[in-house]
This record gives structure tokens, sequence and C-alpha cells, in this order.
């Protein structure tokens, strides 16, 4: 596993998966152990690198969080920012053909990324599928976003079509999947992660196993690097946004960012909009405007 910047003193290890305050932790030697955090550090996460030590009674104690390179964050019930999973290298954005897809829940995906930051990888599972349930407006919209840079890999998760092409793009990362319910995200990991089974009794042994399918959990990938596993990616509300944060979601428009008549044009209705004129030229993918405009909406709404 990577080696944090810390002391030979400190004991340190990462968190594999978290419940309440109880967590179970990789050591940097690999043994896997129980531990239990201290109130300060509530927001601890899936994949956090930590530092640990041994109390007096014998159990395991985290002392604390290491820097970490990102955090993904989703409101909980209170609207108040909460971590799902820390020091992520590539976002996986689950999509499916049927069910079909959902562009706008994507987009929210790809902009949660771009302020993490990470890279993203869009898969299209279900892809037998495509010929029966494809339309020309879905496919359109899929094209734009190969058109704007995003990687896109079509993949069948039950029959292994298109993996080995996937375990290499992810391979030595630590991995993370995002994607609305129904679009084959179990059978990726089980697919990805063989061994899933017996790591999932291994968690179980500590009398944890209850928790597996609502807490985030962290597997090592056989070609090297890590899948964090998370129900609190499934549904994916933004936080609220300013509006240059949500245009800098959208990396198509970069190119002409300064263009526009006014400096805080929000693409929306001023004149003189850079944006609008590269959509009306065909410069601009018009499917992913407007859900740029519907998101905008929303977060005026906010």
């Amino acid at each position: 596993m990577p080696n944090p910047s810390v002391s030979d003193q400190q004991l340190t290890g990462r968190v594999i998966t978290r419940f309440g305050a109880e967590l179970i932790l990789e050591t940097a030697q690999g043994e896997t152990i129980r531990a239990t955090t201290r109130r300060k550090l509530e927001h601890i996460a899936c994949g956090d690198y930590v530092a640990w030590q041994t109390e007096s009674q014998g159990n395991a104690s985290v002392i604390d969080i290491l820097p970490r390179q990102n955090v993904l964050l989703r409101p909980d019930m209170r609207g108040k920012p909460r971590a799902v999973a820390a020091n992520i290298d590539v976002l996986l954005v689950v999509s499916s053909w049927r069910p079909a897809p959902n562009w706008e829940m994507l987009d929210r995906y790809l902009i949660a990324a771009r302020h993490l930051p990470t890279d993203v990888i869009i898969i299209m599972n279900k892809a037998d599928l495509r010929a029966a349930y494809s339309s020309a407006e879905q496919e359109a919209a899929l094209a734009e976003y190969e058109q704007v840079g995003y990687p896109v890999y079509p993949v069948q998760a039950k029959t292994g079509q298109g993996l080995s092409a996937l375990r290499q793009a992810i391979k030595g990362k630590t991995a993370i999947f995002a994607g609305q319910s129904g679009v084959g995200k179990s059978s990726l990991v089980s697919a990805l992660v063989p061994e899933l089974d017996l790591k999932i009794g291994a968690i179980a042994d500590t009398g944890e196993g209850r928790h597996t399918t609502t807490v985030a959990s962290l597997y090592h990938l056989p070609e090297g690097g890590a899948l964090i596993d998370s129900p609190g990616v499934r549904d994916f509300p933004l936080l609220p946004l300013s509006v240059l944060d949500l245009q800098a979601g959208y990396p198509e428009f970069q190119a002409f960012m300064g263009m526009c008549r006014f400096n805080n044009c929000t693409h929306h209705h001023e004149p003189g909009c850079a944006i609008k004129a590269a959509i009306a030229s065909h410069d601009l993918p018009p499917q992913r405007y407007q859900r740029y405009l519907t998101l905008l909406a929303g977060q005026n709404n906010n």
C-alpha cells in the first residue's frame, strides 16, 4: 500500500470499512485489524490513511487522519456535507441501456469529479442490450461525452466483455463506482474482485458482516490498486455550487471562458454570450448545454 509521509514511530494504516465509530484498518504490513476512532475524527472515511496506536487495553485507536489527496462528499439528511470516500484516483460512473441512461445524474457525477479532483471513466454496462434499447437521441447524448474528452468503456459484466480494457485502465489506482440503481454496479464489483465473497466473509468473522451492504468498503484488485464500493454514491445530489463552480464542471466551456460580453455571464439569458454562440454554431454539444441550464436553475432554487 502507499506509504504516506509520517514518522517511523507512527503506526499507519488505511480504512477499508467504517461503521459508526468502528473501523477495519489495513496496516502498513498488510494486516487487517479492528479499531475505534475518536469523536473529533467523525469525518473519517473509507480510503483514508490514518495514524493509530495500541491502547493499554490492547485495542487499536485511530489518532489522526493523514493528509488527503481528495475526499468525496455528499449531503446527509440535513443537507450537511458527509465524507463518503477519500484518496480516489478515478471515479467509475456506471450507466446502462436498461434502465435507460440518466444523463443528468451522470453530469452530476462528472461535476463532482472535477471538483475532487479525480479522473473519470464512463462505463456503459449491459452492452448486449444496446441494439435493442438504444435510441438515436441516447446515442447522440453518449457521443457528446466522448466529444468533450471523457473515456467511455462499453462492457458486459456478466460475460466479461470489455472488462480487460477496464482492468488495465484502473490498474494500480484507487477507483470508486457511482451510478443509478439497477445498472449493474454489484455485478461489476464481483467481476473485478473475484475473491469478493471471501473478503466479505472475513469481515463477517469480525461480527460486522451485516454492515457490508450499507457502508463503503475497499477491496484490492488482483491487478493492483483498489476498488471502493459505496452505497453513498448511488443517488448523488450535488452540494450547493456557485455559478463558477458549476461551469467548471463542464470542461468544454473552458475554451470560451473570458469571451462573453459580461464577466459574470451565466451562459443563460445574457446577450453576447460566447457559450450560446458556440452552441448555435455546433461547436459545443447541445444536450450537455441544456442539462447545464437545468442544473443552473436547480442551484438557483436552493
